[in-house]
């Protein structure tokens, strides 16, 4: 005889219950407490964000600390969502959704919705939703305390457990990750970044206080989420659309409303670490070659140029400005894709790609890179985003749309030669009293275009630096037997400790060959 539970995943059970009434939407919360409907949809959802911002902020309570601060790392990693509860473990959707706990380091409560026919209603949080130890401090918590946030797991029909393997997750403020085609979790994004590296100013971090999802059409690719948000300087609204393809692809639509002035106002931010790579060689803090979960920025101009930027793990604190008018594309990437280059089992050589695609207008502004010291991989310590030229005042209403690509590479490859490593030493000549003050610069290039040049014809590089002087420049064939791979090289002499700005590509007479490779050097580093 049948238990309940395996009624209720027949085919009989569900003809049975839709014919009593129940909608494809109560069918798929068995388990799951579920509060009253009321009416929902993103144009109301933007206007709530609106009205909230002409109120001064209030944060959201957090329900017991006490027992909160209890949940530390250990504790919380003892917590886990029973995946037979997931929404849409039955279906409609191909992806079930899952959530997090709250604990010490995510007190602040996210209420979850779904919403289906233009009506929502909230899952009401339970303890029992959570395997967990008996003894573990989340049992003291009083009933719908919340979740910290939510993740979506793989296909119920694809080739993998879905229960064990998730591709997307939001937690934390407004964070959210995916993974790219490689099947690896690595850098984050967020909905806003809020006066990121101001002196004098403590960035804020806006938090996604109620998610939305949509009820998906069965076996559809896509999932649809809303996400209100609210902060000191700014209420917002978001709506997500992400497809599981080869790479997570989503498209975000966003409305913000601010509350106050904002100095640094962050679009679009994406975040990253970087902690050291082949470019330097400094004496051995760790036995791997390499450690980075991006190793550049990439930009593609409202004119056009293609440009390469080397990340840096800086002295200081160091905010970059890339000046621009309707982009059309950035992205912290992670080109080195050799695992012998990092020897790790967490897999940096896997890690997704994320590129920024911007969706109609987006004006003047710039692409701002901030990079901060680190001594560790757990520190994210590189943010890059979009910062409008016009200064973010109270008041103001911004309504932006584009594009994110998690993947391995970014989604339209320039046709130019890529930039493929960076590196440096001691200036000179190899057997010479080395000079002080001067170093040598390998950049490397490959690419369809340097597998053309006519036999005998060395490509030229271009150039240029803020200070300093050039000398020693030698431009080569990798001897590695691979078309199409070129080096140049060069010394730079420089005074001061302040740092350069560098620029070199490579053209044959008026053909331009390559992308173009920025880097920041600190001569006193």
């Amino acid at each position: 005889m049948l238990n309940r539970r395996q009624f209720l995943q027949t085919a009989t059970a569900t003809a049975t219950l839709a014919a009593l009434g129940f909608s494809s939407e109560a069918l798929a919360q068995q388990g799951l407490k579920m509060g009253a409907t009321a009416p929902f949809s993103f144009d109301e959802l933007k206007k709530q964000a609106e009205t909230m911002a002409r109120s001064a902020y209030t944060a959201p309570p957090s329900p017991s600390p006490e027992i909160l601060n209890q949940i530390d790392y250990d504790a919380h990693g003892k917590i886990r969502f029973k995946t037979d509860l997931a929404l849409w473990a039955n279906g409609p959707g191909e992806f079930p959704v899952t959530f997090f706990h709250m604990g010490r380091f995510f007190q602040k409560p996210v209420r979850m919705h779904v919403v289906e026919n233009g009506q929502a209603r909230e899952i009401i949080y339970d303890t029992e939703y959570f395997d967990m130890p008996a003894d573990s401090p989340a049992r003291k918590l009083p009933d719908n305390t919340g979740f910290a946030g939510f993740r979506f797991q793989e296909p119920r029909s694809g080739r993998l457990d879905w229960k064990k393997n998730d591709w997307v997750a939001f937690l934390g403020a407004s964070y959210f990750r995916a993974i790219g085609e490689l099947y690896q979790y690595g850098l984050s994004a967020r909905g806003l970044a809020v006066d990121v590296a101001v002196h004098g100013r403590n960035e804020e971090f806006p938090d996604f206080t109620h998610v939305y999802f949509e009820t998906p059409q069965p076996g559809s690719d896509t999932v649809t989420v809303y996400a209100l948000l609210d902060g000191p300087s700014v209420a917002g609204a978001y709506k997500f659309v992400m497809k599981r393809a080869a790479a997570v692809i989503m498209d975000i639509d966003s409305a913000l409303y601010l509350r106050s002035d904002i100095q640094r106002l962050g679009l679009a931010p994406l975040t990253s670490m970087y902690w050291y790579s082949e470019k330097a060689k400094t004496t051995a803090v760790d036995w791997r070659p390499e450690i980075h979960d991006s190793d550049g920025l990439a930009m593609w101009t409202g004119t056009g140029e293609r440009i390469w930027r080397p990340l840096n793990n800086p002295p200081r604190i160091i905010t970059s400005a890339f000046t621009d008018e309707n982009p059309r594309g950035f992205g912290l990437l992670q080109r080195d894709r050799n695992f012998d280059h990092y020897l790790d089992g967490v897999y940096y050589d896997r890690r997704p790609s994320l590129w920024i695609e911007p969706q109609g207008t987006w004006g003047k502004g710039a692409i701002q890179l901030v990079e901060i010291p680190t001594d560790d991989e757990i520190h994210d310590n590189i943010v890059a985003m979009w910062v409008p030229a016009e200064p973010a005042r109270a008041g103001q209403a911004i309504n932006l749309r584009y594009r994110m690509y998690w993947s391995a590479e970014e989604p339209y490859p320039t046709p130019l030669a890529r930039v493929v490593a960076t590196r440096f030493g001691n200036g000179g000549q190899a057997g010479t009293i080395r000079p002080k003050g001067v170093r040598k610069f390998m950049v490397e290039f490959i690419g369809e275009p340097l597998t053309r040049l006519p036999s005998g014809v060395i490509p030229k590089p271009v150039l240029s630096a803020s200070r300093g002087e050039f000398s020693n420049i030698l431009t080569e064939a990798v001897p590695n037997n691979v078309s199409g791979h070129w080096r140049t090289q060069f010394d730079l002499t420089v005074t001061g400790t302040e740092p350069v700005e560098m620029r070199c590509y490579l053209r044959n007479e008026n053909e331009v060959l390559s992308e173009t490779w920025l880097y920041q050097y600190h001569p006193a580093f």
